[in-house]
């Protein structure tokens, strides 16, 4: 126990069993913090009775506020009572099922639907300045009028309200933001009585009538509060807002205005969201019906020339965020997508600053966007699936089929090494895992995929004498060409230097490399420093065989 109970202490080992084996029936052989199954017998000694609600916020120490916990569970906890234990849980379990099923974090709607919300659209009125509206279908018969406010600037009404969690449904277009791992932080904040202060923001569609109360910011908060068994929100509502509008907006506080810290790979949706929101107001604006594609990226840029510099990042944009949902991509389920990660490889900036950067065209095509797509030849088609075969060959190369192991992960890799080799012990890791983990640490990870570049210019010049064009993964890339490429992989994962235990001390337990570090050991085989790592420099035509 956390908390010493005078109403415990008193009791005989009798009276204790006899409290353990209520407590046990009552919670159906439950523990009441993480929900696992409680055997009297086998977690004899593991099992904790505590204060469901600590007797420092005003939880009685008698039988009726006792619950029976797994001691580890129950001792996670610290000085908090065991509502707030099961709340953490209940985030930890919900996290672990979202990882389970979509390899992903969770975000509000999973939230809200665990704890039955996201039910019912708010049927309103307005009148007179007013909103009025009822919560018919929680039993409640009462009209609530609020007042309506006017943004002078952007000339959208809003109401606020305290709004049950049914009513409350989460927009993953405007904000796809997934609810991170400082959560716990921002429950405990909650919890200690430190007020929310700011609201969430949502939105109803239409001036009257019914709609889905949509929240598009603040859903982390939203959730902490949620989990802390709050069933009533704080919302800032606006009425029938353009949302383009607010996509932008949304997306303009997390680059431009740096006042949201967006992940990479969130940004990249938004900029796809947006993208694709202007070809369809292309097609608006030139009389197309919605599946007429003959016009370009060249096209949408002179008719939206104000936001010219914008859209031709959002193109980008675009493509990677098809590679990143798509179902074919191997490589996505060993990426962080929000900020690094010691479960993963690789981070979704890494990616971003490796693979994207280098393959992705950025410059705009003047082929319409159906030009060869039934051939399945479409430029930007192209780029997207060969860059997805591209990341399948180093999924199946260095990850996949138990290559690495996502329970140990990458934290403290090389300090795990250097211990072994202190204390002369085996060492618990396997040598793949390690090649891995070295492998793609971002700058070596960067450099030696630039030996790519060199391996499809070695080929074209060869077969074809030409240099591939500046775009060469919008061109079909021969199978020749795949098979070079992944003799390239194979052979580099083969090198003695990824599996050297004494490495550890030289080459790759130094602090954070830089890009001269990598690209000096990859031309000369040396370390800056001098230290002899490979026993040539890379060769790509030797590679390749």
């Amino acid at each position: 126990m956390s908390v010493h109970s005078e109403y415990l202490s008193k009791l005989t080992p009798e009276e204790r069993e006899k409290l353990i084996k209520e407590l046990w029936e009552k919670q159906n052989h439950k523990c009441f913090v993480s929900g696992q199954d409680i055997d009297l017998e086998l977690h004899k000694d593991k099992i904790d009775i505590d204060h469901v609600i600590a007797i420092s916020r005003g939880g009685a120490d008698d039988p009726s506020n006792f619950a029976l916990e797994l001691a580890g569970p129950n001792r996670s906890k610290s000085d908090k009572d065991l509502n707030y234990a099961r709340s953490l849980w209940n985030y930890k379990n919900l996290a672990d099922k979202i990882h389970n099923e979509r390899n992903e974090s969770p975000n509000l709607e999973d939230v809200l639907k665990l704890y039955g919300g996201s039910k019912y659209e708010l049927e309103y009125k307005i009148e007179n300045n007013f909103i009025k509206f009822t919560y018919l279908k929680l039993g409640q018969n009462e009209i609530i009028s609020l007042p309506l406010y006017k943004d002078n600037l952007s000339g959208i009404e809003y109401f606020f309200v305290t709004l049950p969690i049914e009513y409350i449904f989460h927009d993953d277009q405007i904000n796809p933001r997934k609810i991170n791992s400082s959560l716990p932080k921002l429950m405990d904040e909650f919890y200690n009585g430190y007020p929310q202060l700011q609201i969430s923001l949502g939105y109803v569609q239409g001036s009257s009538g019914k709609s889905k109360v949509m929240l598009f910011d603040g859903q982390h908060k939203a959730a902490a509060q949620i989990f802390l068994n709050t069933r009533n929100l704080p919302v800032r509502v606006f009425i029938n807002p353009d949302t383009k509008k607010l996509i932008d907006t949304n997306l303009h506080a997390g680059t431009t205005l740096k006042q949201v810290a967006f992940d990479k790979s969130v940004i990249s949706g938004l900029g796809s969201l947006i993208y694709k929101q202007h070809i369809t107001q292309y097609q608006e604006i030139k009389g197309l019906d919605a599946d007429n594609f003959n016009f370009s990226e060249n096209d949408l840029l002179n008719v939206f020339v104000a936001e010219k510099a914008q859209l031709k990042k959002y193109i980008a944009d675009d493509v990677k965020e098809y590679v990143n949902a798509s179902s074919d991509n191997k490589l996505m389920n060993f990426v962080e997508m929000g900020g690094r990660s010691t479960e993963k490889p690789l981070s979704y900036s890494t990616l971003d600053k490796t693979l994207y950067t280098q393959f992705i065209n950025k410059v705009p095509l003047s082929k319409p966007f159906d030009y060869k797509k039934e051939e399945g030849l479409n430029p930007r088609d192209l780029e997207k699936t060969q860059l997805i075969k591209l990341m399948n060959i180093l999924a199946e190369k260095l990850l996949l089929n138990g290559k690495f192991d996502r329970n140990i992960g990458t934290a403290k890799i090389e300090d795990k090494i250097r211990k072994s080799l202190e204390e002369n012990t085996p060492l618990s890791i396997s040598w793949d895992h390690i090649r891995a983990c070295r492998m793609f640490e971002e700058t070596c990870f960067k450099n030696w995929m630039k030996f790519i570049d060199a391996i499809i210019k070695n080929y074209f010049i060869n077969i074809y004498g030409r240099e591939p064009k500046e775009n060469f993964f919008q061109e079909n890339i021969p199978e020749q060409l795949w098979t070079n490429i992944e003799n390239y992989i194979e052979n580099l994962s083969n090198l003695p230097l990824w599996k050297n235990a004494e490495f550890t001390k030289t080459v790759f337990g130094s602090g954070k490399p830089t890009d001269d570090y990598w690209s000096t050991i990859f031309t000369t085989g040396e370390t800056i420093s001098g230290t002899k790592v490979l026993s040539e420099p890379i060769n790509v035509i030797k590679m390749i065989i």
